[in-house]
């Protein structure tokens, strides 16, 4: 008689193992715990807090079976430990599995999955889902504090984060700042075939283009913008910097275009409107950072995409509240 995983693999023939092993993790404690330290361990379990490899599962004396908090002890330095230590899931109380269904959630939809979505199909309160939806955004974020600069063939813009126009007061409509006063401005940089890089800025001017361009961007790379005045000023420390006028109705000459830069925010966009429908400014950095991992591994499929966003969570830690400085 075939077992459930026999039974999932005879259905999808062309998945991958981990694509293969994600519905039994999502449902099964014990094969969410497994999934989990295989992705983050391999087959060499060592110990998160002294790195010591000597180390073993604690089981139950009478039924052999492994403790039910899936501990184990570190012969090196003498203390017992799980799979959520030094991740972003340390001393969270939500089970195995849901912490599997939330990974596999975020990295399969294009456009994201809402807390509100989490919570109906977990049944976890909306507080723990938000909670558990950040700390996952929080592992998919790169830390761009010392970024490698990016070269080739480089689209820059902006997009400004906030209500639509028409769903404001007729008074506040077609005011000075292109439609943006009381938006959040966030600035993207795209490699043609490559990674994206994007930021919420304070405020969009040429100065402050000028700084985040010349720390990502290396000074031999061709850059493309759109006709704003700011670029101006922040293109001239490139030497190759050509412009596309859209006031114009421009959008293509030859290789000039921002085309690529728009397709990023156009997902961004639709994501936060159609799944998130509002984001406060204090998390929006979290989204940004979630939809910039799935852009950069576009070429992953999801069982692929899943398994690094784990393995991306070593190391990290969201705390509900942050302690005061």
């Amino acid at each position: 008689m075939k077992t459930q995983k026999q039974q999932i693999k005879a259905v999808g023939t062309h998945q991958s193992e981990v694509l293969q092993d994600i519905p039994l993790a999502c449902a099964d404690e014990l094969k969410a715990v497994e999934f989990i330290e295989q992705q983050r361990w391999g087959d060499i379990p060592c110990c998160p807090r002294c790195g010591d490899m000597d180390v073993k599962q604690m089981k139950d004396r009478t039924s052999g079976e492994r403790n039910k908090r899936f501990l184990w002890r570190c012969y090196g330095c003498k203390q017992q430990f799980t799979v959520k230590i030094g991740t972003v899931m340390e001393d969270s109380r939500i089970p195995y599995r849901h912490w599997c269904f939330a990974f596999w959630a975020a990295c399969s939809s294009k456009k994201g999955v809402s807390a509100m979505q989490i919570q109906r199909q977990t049944g976890l309160s909306y507080k723990s889902a938000l909670f558990l939806m950040h700390r996952i955004r929080f592992a998919m974020t790169d830390d761009h504090s010392t970024p490698e600069p990016m070269t080739g063939d480089i689209e820059v813009d902006e997009v400004y984060m906030g209500g639509k126009e028409r769903n404001k007061h007729a008074s506040k409509r077609k005011q000075p700042g292109r439609g943006t006063i009381g938006k959040i401005p966030v600035v993207a940089m795209v490699q043609r075939g490559g990674d994206v890089r994007a930021q919420i800025m304070p405020t969009v001017n040429g100065k402050n283009l000028r700084k985040v361009m010349k720390e990502n961007i290396d000074k031999s790379a061709t850059v493309y913008t759109d006709e704003a005045l700011y670029y101006n000023q922040a293109g001239r420390y490139f030497p190759k910097h050509e412009k596309v006028n859209h006031s114009a109705g421009e959008y293509v000459r030859g290789k000039a275009t921002t085309n690529t830069i728009e397709s990023f925010f156009a997902i961004l966009r639709r994501g936060v409107i159609g799944t998130y429908h509002s984001v406060s400014k204090e998390h929006l950095h979290r989204y940004i950072g979630e939809f910039e991992y799935k852009y950069n591994t576009r070429k992953l499929d999801d069982g692929e995409r899943m398994v690094l966003a784990i393995q991306k969570s070593d190391g990290k830690r969201l705390m509900y509240k942050q302690p005061a400085v």
